[in-house]
């Protein structure tokens, strides 16, 4: 590879949040180009004026192909890839039935080496180049999915899933053994190249108030580190978190109260929040993670996105895999819209694109390297075809702007939508 890339075409990226600035917030220039040098973007601007600038840089014209940050996953299951789109239960049920039994496979760290690998192979060829995983309570299992990240110079972010109650034998640690495993592997991984560790207790139902404390008094020694859990996703889960926690005043009380609510935690759905709730985790500045064709698979809920918006919270956008049903943010984008619509509020092309890109790099915490196309920020890169299919060409000839023509590929596109992912400054999938 060249010391310098130059890649040529539609650039679009943010200068604000659509939210609140409108479609002005981005930036879009139709004859764009981005300069890549050391794995980082160094220059952008118009092309022509980029190509004289930079005349020995290899340069990659996608003619009209938009130029876009990377998409940023903020909520996945790796381990979860296998059983993607499997049919028909609610929550409960579906982690008995689908996810657990799956789970308990990573204790091999061969067939854990394999699904990380086939993860990231697939979600490349969707535009995605930052992801929060989960993994499963296997050291095995995060090991694998850092390792072959680091071999592909990606970020990611992930962390040992704890469980010590209300899950099969093989599948449940304790209170001592999470707080030991978590923090020999945030030892271990965490600032390592592109990697971090995020502490990840499942969901109160699957932890002990003791382990929850445990994890707690951890996220108190890294509070760097990022905590990632489950909140208020279904109804009957809701029900089940006050039995098992009859003195908590809510759901989030029970991460509250062990130390696990803090703007650096990542609360994943929470759908049906209290008032109390939802003021609280606007206080400390935490982000929800909105998951939506999780949400709609598995019968969860709609999330109110410009309700939580207007209430001062931040919010990103997540597959879900695999309670999710895609693992494309393209279609991750398509069902926040058609939530939208349910919902009330019609979220406009520019409001879907910034939260799979810039609006989930803050909730992460990494909107400083991630997330937008300008100096000095990290060359993850997607290249979006607006005429992939000739579905979406048919439609998309017949725009009057950048929006119309990009809202049919949000709408019906797929892998075949994305022509080239770059991850690091290094071509990562092209089609």
């Amino acid at each position: 590879m060249p010391e310098q890339t130059l890649l040529l075409g539609q650039t679009l990226t943010f200068d604000a949040d659509p939210f609140a600035a409108g479609p002005a917030a981005a930036r879009h220039d139709g004859h764009g180009g981005v300069l890549i040098e050391g794995g980082h973007i160094t220059a952008t601007g118009p092309g022509s004026d980029l190509r004289r600038a930079y005349p020995g840089a290899q340069v990659v014209d996608y003619g009209d192909g938009v130029i876009t940050a990377g998409f940023v996953d903020a909520h996945v299951h790796y381990p979860q890839t296998a059983i993607i789109a499997s049919w028909g239960k609610r929550l409960i049920d579906w982690l008995n039935t689908y996810t657990f039994p799956e789970e308990t496979r990573f204790n091999d760290p061969a067939y854990a080496a394999r699904i990380a690998a086939r993860y990231l192979d697939l979600t490349a060829s969707h535009g995605t180049t930052t992801l929060c995983s989960y993994c499963t309570i296997h050291p095995a299992s995060v090991d694998a999915l850092f390792t072959e990240a680091r071999a592909r110079g990606q970020r990611v972010i992930a962390g040992k899933t704890c469980m010590d109650r209300n899950a099969p034998d093989g599948l449940r640690d304790s209170a001592q053994s999470a707080y030991d495993d978590s923090k020999a592997l945030l030892e271990k991984w965490h600032g390592v190249d592109r990697l971090s560790y995020a502490i990840t207790p499942r969901f109160s139902p699957t932890s002990t108030p003791g382990q929850l404390s445990a994890l707690g008094a951890l996220w108190a020694e890294y509070p760097d580190c990022l905590m990632q859990t489950h909140l208020s996703e279904q109804t009957d889960e809701i029900a089940w978190v006050k039995s098992l926690y009859p003195e908590a005043r809510d759901y989030l009380d029970t991460y509250e109260a062990h130390g696990l609510l803090g703007a650096r935690g990542l609360y994943g759905h929470a759908i049906h929040l209290e008032p109390r709730e939802r003021a609280r985790l606007a206080e400390v500045g935490a982000a929800l993670i909105h998951c939506p064709t999780s949400n709609t698979f598995i019968g969860s809920g709609l999330f109110d996105m410009a309700a939580r918006v207007a209430e001062g919270l931040r919010v990103g956008l997540a597959t879900d895999t695999g309670g999710g049903s895609n693992f494309s943010m393209l279609r991750t984008m398509a069902a926040a819209y058609e939530i939208g619509q349910l919902t009330g509020t019609a979220l406009h092309p520019a409001q879907l694109l910034w939260l799979a890109t810039a609006g989930s790099a803050a909730t992460l915490h990494m909107q400083d390297r991630i997330g937008t196309l300008a100096p000095g920020m990290e060359a993850d890169i997607a290249v979006i075809d607006l005429a992939s299919t000739p579905a979406i060409a048919q439609r998309a000839e017949r725009a009057g702007d950048l929006w119309e023509a990009l809202f049919p590929t949000i709408m019906m596109g797929d892998d075949r939508a994305i022509r080239a992912t770059w991850v690091g400054g290094t071509l990562a999938h092209q089609r």
